[in-house]
């Protein structure tokens, strides 16, 4: 794949070097464009040698080339980070003054763009009307995350992290199109990763649950202008993703009483958490030795099942009758039937609106960056996810939930 890589110039730009770094560990062929101001951060040598191509700012160098027009034409791919209020300022304006904007006005394909300034700039009238002028044109402006700023200053407009702009940038590849802004002013509940269930001081029972996919989704719905809790269990170290309020947990009673607690006035919830079915039905207090007190066998007690308790507290009025909620079913298929069969099942007995199905086994699902499967819905319907990265499947998921909500909205004023 083609990428270029723009640079602003904004202390963030060291980070992009990590980025350029990921393109290039993926095989793709990357040029890098800084603005004059990005070289007085990182050097141009370092971008070369990182990049295997040369860098130049302005339109006059390889004329020939003409690669002020070139270098947007033959891209599959540009993403901008950092981009400074100043740069977000001239691509909404249309400015062509150096080559990274000549190239932003010839590039036909996926734009993603990273903002990294001070709060107070990107909470600007200016900035909010530049980077909805953007949106509306097709690119997709990255959300900002929250946190140290420059000098002691915290707060909204951190450059995500490399790992996550590189996330959010492929999956605009996979898609060919931007990610839409299309769940502004919505709340959005995503539960993640697995629980574990305390045997002893030592042991657990667990799962192999990463929470990759439930922060994939939690990522996509936050780029997409909802207001994202994600209450994670247990994860490959995931770090937050940006412009998401997170609550770790631990238990699935832990995971009960936060989604109780975060779910009142959500708009859609989507269960994707991997919750233990069981529990030891008494912790004890020390290690269980090996040996003459062994026991002989360690009883467990059901743990509350939290969609169906979902469903029942939107039935009862407890959440709103409005509210989206989103089942997720791991599954496995035996003599009696195969995965969908079971999926359709847990469906009519869950009674969520939409259910993501994964068939689960080595290699699939868990513990992976890839995923598959199947999306059923309370009116019948059922359509392949289709094979890709989890961000990907997770868009797909996405864009069912708006789906469903576009429907209640049209029905409401219906």
């Amino acid at each position: 794949m083609r990428v270029v890589v723009g640079v602003g110039g904004g202390i963030a730009a060291y980070k992009s070097c990590s980025l350029i770094r990921r393109f290039t560990e993926n095989g793709d062929h990357v040029r890098v464009i800084p603005t004059e101001s990005a070289l007085e951060f990182v050097g141009r040598a370092t971008f070369e040698a990182l990049s295997g191509n040369p860098v130049h700012t302005g339109v006059f160098a390889d004329v020939p080339e003409v690669p002020h027009v070139r270098l947007g034409q033959e891209a599959d791919l540009v993403v901008v980070a950092p981009a400074t209020a100043d740069l977000i300022a001239r691509m909404a304006g249309g400015r062509a003054d150096d080559l990274l904007t000549a190239t932003l006005l010839t590039a036909r394909c996926p734009v993603v763009v990273a903002p990294a300034m001070h709060t107070e700039m990107w909470e600007h009238p200016a900035t909010v009307a530049n980077v909805a002028t953007l949106r509306s044109r097709g690119v997709t402006v990255i959300e900002p995350a929250s946190g140290r700023l420059t000098g002691r200053d915290t707060g909204a407009g951190r450059l995500p992290e490399p790992d996550e702009i590189h996330a959010l940038a492929m999956l605009s590849a996979e898609r060919t199109d931007s990610l839409p802004h299309d769940l502004t002013g919505r709340r959005v509940v995503v539960t993640a990763g697995g629980t574990r269930e305390p045997l002893d001081p030592v042991r657990f029972l667990g799962n192999r649950s990463s929470g990759k996919q439930g922060y994939a989704i939690a990522r996509v719905a936050a780029q997409r202008g909802a207001r994202v809790t994600l209450i994670a269990g247990f994860t490959a170290n995931l770090p937050d993703p940006a412009a998401v309020d997170v609550v770790h947990v631990k238990t699935a009673h832990e995971m009960r009483d936060a989604v109780t607690q975060y779910s009142a006035d959500a708009d859609a919830i989507v269960m994707a958490a991997a919750v233990a079915d069981f529990r030891p039905s008494s912790i004890a207090t020390s290690k269980i030795k090996k040996g003459a007190h062994e026991p002989d066998s360690i009883p467990l007690v059901r743990n509350d099942d939290i969609l169906a308790g979902l469903v029942d507290a939107r039935r009862n009025g407890d959440i709103d009758k409005a509210t989206v909620i989103v089942g997720f079913a791991a599954e496995t298929g035996d003599e009696h039937g195969d995965v969908l069969t079971y999926a359709r099942a847990k469906l009519e007995r869950k009674g969520c609106d939409l259910l993501v199905v994964n068939a689960v086994g080595d290699g699939k699902a868990f513990e992976v960056d890839h995923n598959d499967g199947w999306l059923l819905g309370s009116d019948g319907s059922e359509a392949a996810l289709g094979a890709g990265s989890k961000a990907l499947l997770a868009s797909r998921v996405v864009d069912a939930v708006v789906s469903v909500l576009s429907d209640v909205s049209h029905s409401d004023l219906g």
